[in-house]
């Protein structure tokens, strides 16, 4: 079975309450229902969590070390200046994919860079809910061709 860990980022704890024009309606818990509910469909397990901290989202993806194949990230506002992040995602050496739920390339200016999607294989922005689940599907891809 596939092993994939799902890290979502800071705030994303209020989604549904936080800017519904920018991040859609869904809550978190529902996205993470939405992800489990394809996981299991494509025979995938996955582990979900949630942090506000930079710290708990480096001990994250430190632990993807003895368990997953790849890593599904949406490192919100520390995409744009966590070289920690992007540190960490590098040293585990596994496939890592960014997720955005908005666009960034359509917001903010500041929100245009991405220090962190250099050592991901590749981002996904701007589909709300479908954004996760895209980055299921490659995922799934990038595995399936690893570890062959």
């Amino acid at each position: 079975m596939m092993r994939v860990r799902v890290i979502h980022g800071p705030n994303l704890n209020l989604l549904g309450k936080r800017d519904p024009e920018v991040y859609g309606s869904h809550t978190l818990e529902q996205i993470n229902a939405e992800i489990e509910r394809l996981a299991g469909e494509l025979d995938m397990e996955v582990q979900i969590s949630q942090h506000n901290s930079e710290g708990e989202i480096l001990d994250a993806i430190h632990a993807c070390c003895d368990w997953a194949q790849c890593i599904v990230i949406n490192p919100a506002a520390y995409t744009h200046y966590s070289i920690a992040i992007c540190d960490a995602i590098k040293a585990v050496r596994l496939p890592a994919i960014e997720i955005h739920l908005s666009n960034i390339h359509a917001r903010e200016e500041f929100r245009h860079r991405s220090v962190t999607a250099p050592v991901c294989v590749g981002q996904i922005a701007g589909f709300g809910v479908s954004s996760y689940l895209l980055g299921l599907y490659a995922a799934r891809d990038i595995i399936a061709k690893r570890w062959r």
